[in-house]
């Protein structure tokens, strides 16, 4: 299994000839080396309805047919787009999807897309993803500050690989994020969200330096990792 980070809180996952693509957020992300016309997705997981994370989802999802997993208010806004492979899920729920399982976690954000002049319509609450492929559990914890739960998904789904914010201001900071890493006790921790804009430039090597000795990854922006 090939995952690899494709800036900002992009994902992409490659197991046994199918692609998931975690928040495409690829046109106007000036940190992102993808080309959505360069994409095929099978699979796309979308966290919550902010449009630096919904993204490419719609243009993606019509050019390759990919299955798009998102919490239900979200998902029936991707029907409106025309799009019918559409699996709404909700938090604490888990399905079985062809490559493996997906798990909607918790996440504490807040949501909501501008549509039509409307300000700011309500997507759903945001999540975070626990997906098991190949018998390894990958975290990816969307927009979210620390919260204690995040120890009870560790204990209960031994993490491979957590997909941690760090961007602060609008999400968790590095202090808070290397105390979320300690809840979730991953085996490794790898920073995402950050230098997208100026509000949340960050230093992800300083990050990792918060972490204990060998836990803290930085994928660069088209870096891979094998699991």
């Amino acid at each position: 299994m090939k995952i690899s980070y494709h800036g900002h809180s992009i994902v992409k996952i490659e197991t046994n000839g199918k692609t998931i693509l975690i928040d495409p957020f690829i046109t106007g992300n000036g940190t992102t080396d993808l080309k959505v016309e360069e994409q095929n997705p099978d699979f796309i997981l979308v966290t919550h309805g902010h449009a630096d994370h919904v993204g490419d989802t719609v243009a993606l999802a019509k050019n390759s047919g990919a299955l798009v997993v998102a919490i239900p208010e979200l998902a029936n806004y991707f029907r409106s787009q025309g799009l019918e492979n559409v699996h709404e899920m909700n938090i604490g729920g888990a399905y079985d999807l062809e490559f493996g399982k997906v798990k909607m976690t918790a996440a504490f954000h807040s949501t909501g897309l501008d549509i039509d002049g409307q300000i700011n319509v309500y997507m759903g609450m945001p999540a975070g993803y626990l997906l098991t492929i190949e018998g390894k559990n990958i975290y990816h914890a969307g927009d979210t500050s620390v919260f204690s739960d995040m120890k009870l998904i560790g204990e209960r789904h031994p993490i491979d690989v957590a997909f941690l914010p760090i961007g602060d201001n609008y999400t968790m900071g590095p202090e808070d994020a290397a105390y979320a890493a300690q809840l979730l006790a991953a085996k490794t921790v790898v920073p995402i969200h950050y230098n997208t804009f100026p509000v949340i430039q960050q230093d992800p090597k300083k990050f990792v330096s918060l972490l204990p000795e060998g836990q803290g990854k930085v994928i660069e922006v088209g870096e891979s990792i094998e699991l």
